[in-house]
């Protein structure tokens, strides 16, 4: 599969430079790109059209020009952050949050924007402009409702549900789990008989830190989208062998078997051009933020 160059350099940042002060020269970035297969033009034009969206800024020391995230480029980091909790299977208050609204027409931009937006807080559609949640996500709602200005067309409700159907029911109605169950299957298949085939290959020292910085940046590329679709239901309204869990396993112990080489090939590049000491101290290779105890 061919992953797109301006995506792979979101997902160094996040996975390495970000840990490294930040900032990275130029000519690293291309080294580090090439084990993509990606060429020098194709990261310049990436990285002078993330500068003109705003998620990069430039900075030059001599000859040399370095990059590194603006807040809002940190901001989309940690915004994946923010949805790490959805992985993690968590007990249920009981509660569910519905938010209901009615946005004139001429504001269809912000109704799309914010279905967008809900979709990757973890809430379902329930019905047409209803939207419910087990989840609570009061803070989530407030700043959607702040950043989108439309406190005028929305009202929010914590509610319990008294039937007639149940609660599992109810999740069959807004979320179309089946699907991301298949999504998860499709993880597991491809990258468990990876694992088991890297496993084998690094036991017999057939595996460069070169290639296992490739396989653990596109481990975490593709993990990564399971934030944007899987709601993060509580365990109780999830199915009872549900394969969430075990892509969640599956990640953790492939990320951990890449962890170190990866990180030993990242710093050889790093170190020629760029400052080392600028590591942050606490950063621990082996755990990353998608993995949940």
């Amino acid at each position: 599969m061919g992953f797109n160059t301006q995506s792979m350099i979101f997902t160094i940042y996040g996975d390495y430079i970000r840990h490294y002060g930040n900032k990275i020269w130029i000519g690293s970035l291309i080294r580090l790109l090439k084990e993509f297969g990606h060429n020098e033009q194709a990261v310049r034009v990436a990285v002078s059209r993330m500068v003109k969206q705003g998620w990069l800024q430039s900075e030059r020391k001599g000859n040399k020009s370095y990059y590194f995230l603006t807040p809002r480029g940190v901001n989309r980091m940690d915004e994946a952050g923010r949805r790490i909790f959805k992985l993690d299977p968590h007990e249920w208050d009981g509660k569910w949050r519905m938010l209901m609204y009615s946005i004139p027409e001429e504001k269809r931009q912000i109704r799309d924007d914010l279905r967008k937006e809900l979709l990757w807080s973890g809430f379902g559609s329930f019905t047409h402009s209803c939207w419910i949640s087990p989840n609570n996500l009061e803070k989530e709602v407030k700043l959607l409702i702040e950043k989108y200005d439309i406190e005028e067309f929305v009202d929010f409700f914590v509610a319990d549900y008294l039937g007639p159907q149940d609660n599992i029911q109810l999740v069959g109605r807004s979320w179309p789990l089946e699907e991301i169950e298949e999504k998860y299957e499709a993880f597991i298949t491809t990258y468990g008989k990876q694992f088991i085939v890297h496993q084998s290959l690094i036991h017999e020292g057939h595996m460069s830190n070169a290639d296992c910085f490739v396989e653990r940046t596109k481990l975490v590329h593709e993990y990564r989208k399971f934030l944007f679709i899987d709601p993060g239901l509580p365990k109780e309204l999830l199915p009872p062998r549900w394969n969430g869990n075990h892509a969640a396993l599956l990640f953790r112990q492939y990320y951990q078997l890449l962890a170190n080489p990866a990180s030993d090939f990242f710093e050889s590049v790093f170190e020629k051009g760029n400052d080392l000491r600028k590591k942050d101290k606490s950063y621990d290779v082996n755990d990353h933020p998608y993995i949940v105890n």
